[in-house]
């Protein structure tokens, strides 16, 4: 047995940010039988960023499904067109930062989900269809000035809630790639399609493994359900950690290192600096780390706005090397020279095809293959970024009797030869820099002398060109 209820629901103007849509309510229902409301309103340019359209559910509600559309009119020259987000919270609650109450969200990568006990969209968590006001969130992303109406389509199916759904996360090691204290390649930044990706997870796997890469970090956007399932797609030579890539309105950061099934609010922005903190430390709580993802991207809401002494990496090199990045490092760049090091990662963001998984990539000096050895060595900034798995490169100051590498402090009163080795990319050429600028250049692998009195720091840049080929954090010197 079916049942169709159409409600009419008008949403005129910009809301308040967090005020309700009209709501809906549905009646009981019998095992089998299905009801569908539909619900449609309009936003003004200018609307604030969420919006929440509460949904009563009843006892012995099997399945949740949602779909919603939009209109998109034709933006005139220069002007924005019409992009609007969706997800959901269950009955817990949809207040900031509530775990309990979070239950998926897609942004704009697709316009449906379904949830039940058993099985979920990717984006979204499985689980029981507990009784309660559901919340389905409303984001627009850009409103055009003719303004955007949409309709949303909600589903109810009633009947058992079916078996639980059975978390698989990934290990937590990758045996055949271990080899003790050594450098470790991997990408922190990566989709499929349980965000916005196009590579299924078997697919992001091969890609990795083709690529050379020890380990990668999982990064869907704003949802923790890829997660719950990696353990079915794991390999022996390839290690995949958790994380997600928090997209606000006002920057992307990556939370690196989170527990499986954990996830990270999103709904704010660079105007509420107490919140951004209050999830920095979250992650911190739980062992993350906090990178400020592609700075200065051009797409609407991708540059970093928030502070960076509350992260713990910035992502210098996001994919083939552009303008954003040249910008990015030069930043980066004046902030060594002012005093403050934060460490330079490289990251894909590879979401399809043709985008290639681990360019770039970090390759980072870890105790072991293991998670929070890993992380250590990234914090530390004891890591480099390569283009690819061709790049060999090591970077070494002494003073003739003590050493130090990549992300430590040589402290000597003695002159100091830098000794730089390059490998498997012919036709580059090997920069040396400091806070003063290029110091040293040739092909290959270089030597440089220096002192403590003349550099507060060495690191080295490797270029085909003007393109990056890989790229060091800083050797520290003092006296």
């Amino acid at each position: 047995m079916s049942i169709n209820r159409r409600a009419l629901l008008i949403a005129g103007g910009a809301l308040a940010a967090g005020q309700m849509l009209p709501g809906v309510a549905f009646a009981d229902g019998v095992d089998g039988s299905e009801q569908t409301i539909t619900v449609t309103g309009r936003f003004e340019p200018g609307a604030p960023d969420w919006h929440y359209l509460p949904v009563e559910v009843p006892h012995g509600v099997a399945e949740l499904s949602v779909v919603y559309s939009y209109d998109r009119p034709q933006a005139p020259p220069g002007q924005l067109g019409n992009a609007l987000d969706f997800g959901v919270f269950g009955p817990a609650g949809h207040e900031l930062g509530n775990h309990h109450g979070f239950r998926g969200w897609s942004g704009g990568a697709r316009d449906r989900f379904t949830i039940s006990a058993s099985d979920a969209t990717p984006g979204y968590l499985p689980g029981p269809i507990d009784r309660g006001t559901w919340h389905v969130i409303l984001g627009p992303y850009t409103v055009a000035e003719q303004g955007l109406n949409y309709r949303v389509d909600i589903t109810l199916r009633f009947g058992p809630s079916g078996q639980p759904f059975e978390v698989k996360p990934a290990p937590s090691f990758a045996p055949a790639r271990r080899r003790g204290r050594d450098w470790y390649r991997g990408d922190g930044h990566l989709h499929t399609v349980y965000s916005d990706g196009k590579r299924t997870p078997d697919e992001l796997v091969a890609a990795a493994r083709a690529a050379g890469l020890d380990f990668i970090v999982s990064t869907e956007h704003n949802s923790p359900s890829a997660s719950l399932q990696w353990g079915r797609h794991a390999t022996e030579d390839l290690l995949i950690l958790n994380g997600e890539e928090v997209t606000t309105r006002s920057g992307h950061w990556p939370a690196w290192n989170l527990p499986v099934g954990r996830w990270i609010d999103w709904r704010y922005r660079d105007t509420q600096p107490e919140d951004f903190r209050r999830f920095v430390d979250e992650v911190h709580s739980v062992g993350g780390l906090v990178v400020a993802a592609h700075p200065y991207a051009p797409c609407i809401g991708c540059s970093f706005e928030f502070r960076y002494d509350l992260v713990d990496a910035i992502e210098v090199w996001n994919g083939p090397w552009t303008d954003d990045d040249e910008k990015t490092l030069k930043a980066w760049d004046a902030m060594l020279r002012e005093g403050r090091w934060i460490p330079a990662v490289g990251d894909s963001d590879a979401h399809a095809e043709p985008q290639v998984v681990g360019l770039p990539h970090n390759v980072v000096l870890a105790e072991d293959l293991f998670g929070p050895f890993l992380f250590a060595g990234l914090k530390a900034g004891h890591n480099w970024i390569a283009e690819s798995a061709q790049v060999q490169l090591s970077l070494t100051v002494t003073d003739g009797r003590r050493s130090a590498g990549i992300g430590e402090t040589l402290r000597t009163g003695r002159p100091v030869t830098v000794h730089v080795e390059v490998d498997g990319v012919p036709g580059t050429q090997t920069r040396v820099l400091d806070q003063t600028g290029l110091v040293h250049a040739g092909e290959g692998s270089v030597d440089h002398t220096t002192s403590p009195a003349d550099s507060d720091w060495i690191r080295v840049e490797v270029r085909r060109g003007e393109q990056m080929v890989a790229l060091t954090n800083p050797v520290f010197l003092r006296p």
